[in-house]
Parts: structure tokens; C-alpha cells; sequence
């Protein structure tokens, strides 16, 4: 991914924070020279300082063959993305585009049976925490994986190489980047709001 440096995500846990809370990805592989994407969610763990990566997908998806061991797999985190428009700088300039995104690169491979079911039970217990009627005791969890385990194929990418990227206006005048977090919210869009909100932050952290 291109990144000028004024854009240039540095803080690990920056973006592993980023990472955990936009876990909805892109997955990217490729089969015979050709691109092949699905769109699924992802837990991430650390273990001895390596990041790792997993997920599954459905066994009727054709991408699970091309991840076992398999190098150089994408997985895309995208955040909050927003139009910016050259009426919210003093002087004439070109309109832009404010986005999040991190990308993740690494080798995968297949989990086996044993590691599937540990993985589907750890995305069960983070998402359905806190919820009414919540599947997070060990019988009703163990029940339903054991229904759909034949039905989907899990991976895990250890990760060889992040690519992170802020683009907030940062390379833009004071009175620039002020009038865009104020013109954002007009727009009255989720992704407006977002961005203008870390907008805000990122400048909140710049003064400290």
C-alpha cells in the first residue's frame, strides 16, 4: 500500500487496536494469477511477540483451498472514509478522500478439526458476550460448532508484514484541518461523523 509519510501509522498498539475493533476484513488470496476476495471476520492472538490471524470460510467457498500453506495472503482492515471537498480550504486545492486502512500481509495454513473448534468458540464467546439468550455456555456452544463444522474450513495467517495507514488531512494548515472536522458532521453520514471524531482525537494527541 502507498503511504506518504505524513499518513504513516507507527504505534503498534495503535493499530492493533484499530485492527481488533474493524475485524470485519478482506481477505485476498490468489488462484492462478487471478485475485480471488471474501469478505469475513477475524480474531487476532499474539503468542511469543508473532501476531497471528484467524478466521474461516465456508466450505462451498473455493478460497479455502488456496490458503493451505500459502504465502503472501492479504487481509484488509478498513475504517471510517469520507469525502473532502475543496470548499473546506482557505486556498483553491484539490478535493480528497480521508480514510483508515491497514493491510496484513503473511503465510497461512488449514487448522484441523480440534483448532477450528477452539477458534469458532473464541469469536462466539467475544460476540455473543453481554447479548440476551447469549450462546456462551460450553453445551450450546459445543452443539451448534459440532452441527456446521463440516460446513466450513478455518485458516491461520501469521503475520509477516503491516501496512498502516491514518489519512486524516494531517498534511494540511490548522484553519484547514479545523474547518474539515467542523464540515464533516454536516454531511450527516456515519463515516463522516467517524472520521471527523478521529480527526478530533488525532489532534487531541498532537498537542499533548
Amino acid at each position: 500500500m502507498y503511504i506518504p509519510k505524513y499518513f504513516k501509522m507507527n504505534d503498534y498498539e495503535e493499530v492493533l487496536s484499530f485492527m481488533k475493533e474493524h475485524a470485519f476484513v478482506t481477505l485476498v488470496t490468489t488462484q492462478n494469477g487471478i485475485p480471488i476476495a471474501s469478505h469475513i471476520p477475524v480474531h487476532l492472538s499474539e503468542k511469543n511477540d508473532v501476531l497471528f490471524i484467524t478466521g474461516h470460510l465456508a466450505y462451498g467457498n473455493p478460497q479455502w483451498r488456496t490458503l493451505d500453506q500459502e504465502t503472501n495472503v492479504l487481509i484488509i482492515f478498513q475504517g471510517p472514509h469520507a469525502y473532502i471537498s475543496s470548499s473546506w480550504y482557505q486556498e483553491e486545492n484539490v478535493p480528497t478522500w480521508n480514510y483508515q486502512s491497514v493491510h496484513v500481509y503473511g503465510d497461512t495454513k488449514l487448522l484441523d478439526d480440534d483448532e477450528l473448534r477452539y477458534d469458532l468458540k473464541s469469536m462466539m464467546l467475544k460476540y455473543e458476550q453481554g447479548r440476551e439468550n447469549a450462546y456462551t455456555s460450553e453445551e450450546r456452544m459445543s452443539r451448534l460448532i459440532e452441527k456446521e463444522l463440516s460446513g466450513v474450513k478455518g485458516f491461520k495467517l501469521k503475520v509477516t508484514d503491516i501496512q498502516a495507514q491514518n489519512k486524516l488531512s494531517q498534511n494540511r494548515k490548522t484553519e484547514d484541518y479545523m474547518n474539515i472536522i467542523e464540515q464533516l458532521p454536516k454531511e450527516q453520514t456515519m463515516n463522516s461523523t467517524e472520521i471527523a471524531h478521529q480527526m478530533s482525537r488525532l489532534k487531541q494527541l498532537d498537542i499533548k
